[in-house]
């Protein structure tokens, strides 16, 4: 354990304090037990490495199954996301003084990229590698487009063409998400659509199907295979994708020490667990060497309770049992979620690491509803002034809730979340909130 922690705190000096780090850190590294293997979803026996490579860059395939503890960040990609990386680490202060809280609540906002979310952290990086190894073209899913957008726009840095399969609930509610990614050069198709068969063999179940992560996700992996110039990308949920967030909580981590400060409670908001993973596994990195800090918390919505309601399980990742099965809090891979305005969490799964830390009990988890969520964004865009985003506002909500309940417990903790995008293109959920006409569409046992 010492060796370890040596370790990550030699690393941790490599860049000066508010820095965009020099590597990622592997969380795997540091599991007191293996991550469980992916299975191989017809065989059922764990996927050696090599198979992948015909589904992602090779050099994705190597972070995907590494246990090394950091990885260098190439050059190249640090030279893009140094044109707005470090992100801003906020202290709340109006919110804090409207709440009449005693707590201290910082907010490390990842909506000041291009495309207004964290997704950038990973998208560079996959097109980066795939331009390197003469892959021409990515394609993937999206939900609410805040990955959409950020793949669209590194395709377009890299020179890559860029396909979409967008949730259709969300291609319907968003219209200037879709519309940004066809500005980078996407194109953008409804998913479940007619272009695919896993596509076509839902729209004969269910012709009004609103789609859903999963089911996009099959259209897009279907998609890619038939290509041998083509890859897919995903945007959450695998080891590699994680990793690259993790400039997140290194980044805050570097903020808060130069403010003589120590996170008590880090929260982010959970789909897949790109961003929650993004700020907590450094953080986590410290109760997994023995500290009983920080408190963890993953919130997700009550319409999509993957972590409080699901079953920690073998599952299939996509709907159509394309991709490898893997262990993980899941609602079921033909689970399709309702409508709510989140569309980046509605996805039935969480991330294989992101679960097995909950399941080992070094994070918790927790579900808010639609409407209580938008009313505590309302809240804070009214204290602080950055409207975010309905999957960020999950994080929110769960923050004001600590900073009550320090309030009530006449308490001082310091209450770290992640702000991971900004809500401009969500206005139209916003108007409907306000007018009263969100409805919770919660999932009851």
């Amino acid at each position: 354990m010492t060796t370890r922690k040596n370790l990550f705190m030699k690393q941790s000096r490599n860049h000066k304090a508010g820095d965009l780090p020099l590597h990622w850190y592997n969380l795997q590294a540091d599991l007191q037990t293996p991550l469980p293997p992916m299975l191989h979803p017809v065989r059922g026996n764990p996927v050696e490495s090599r198979e992948l490579t015909k589904v992602f860059p090779l050099a994705l395939v190597h972070q995907e199954f590494s246990t090394e503890r950091f990885l260098e960040i190439p050059p190249a990609v640090r030279e893009v996301l140094g044109s707005w990386r470090p992100t801003p680490l906020v202290r709340a202060s109006r919110l804090e003084k409207l709440l009449e809280t005693p707590a201290r609540i910082f907010y490390k906002y990842e909506g000041s990229s291009p495309t207004g979310s964290h997704k950038p952290n990973t998208a560079v990086v996959q097109a980066y590698y795939a331009r390197k190894q003469g892959i021409t073209r990515l394609v993937t899913e999206t939900g609410a487009g805040q990955w959409g957008s950020a793949l669209a726009m590194a395709c377009s840095f890299f020179n890559l063409q860029c396909k979409v399969y967008m949730v259709k609930v969300s291609h319907d509610q968003k219209p200037y998400r879709r519309m940004l990614m066809q500005v980078w050069g996407a194109d953008v198709i409804s998913s479940p659509s007619r272009l695919t068969g896993s596509g076509r063999k839902i729209l004969r179940q269910d012709p009004a199907c609103p789609g859903s992560l999963g089911i996009a996700m099959s259209e897009a992996l279907e998609d890619a295979a038939a290509s041998r110039s083509a890859r897919y990308s995903v945007g959450s949920g695998l080891n590699h994708v994680i990793m690259h967030q993790t400039v997140i909580g290194l980044e805050a981590k570097h903020q808060l020490d130069r403010a003589d400060l120590q996170a008590d409670v880090v929260i982010g908001c959970v789909g897949g667990g790109s961003n929650f993973a993004g700020l907590s596994f450094p953080f986590a990195c410290d109760r997994l060497l023995g500290s009983k800090k920080p408190r963890i918390l993953a919130v997700e919505p009550a319409a999509c309770p993957s972590l409080t309601r699901g079953t920690y399980q073998y599952d299939f990742a996509d709907t159509a049992g394309l991709m490898p099965r893997v262990k993980m809090y899941t609602l079921g891979h033909t689970f399709v979620p309702p409508p709510l305005h989140a569309g980046g969490l509605r996805y039935h799964g969480v991330a294989p690491l992101v679960s097995k830390v909950l399941d080992e009990g070094i994070i918790e988890a927790t579900a808010v509803s639609q409407r209580e969520t938008f009313k505590a964004a309302v809240q804070f865009a009214r204290a602080e002034g950055i409207l975010p985003a309905p999957e960020s506002a999950h994080a929110v909500c769960a923050a004001t809730k600590e900073a009550l309940r320090c309030k009530k417990e006449r308490r001082t903790q310091n209450i770290l979340f992640c702000l991971s995008g900004h809500g401009y293109f969500d206005l139209a959920a916003y108007e409907a909130f306000l007018e009263g006409k969100l409805a919770d569409c919660d999932r009851r046992k």
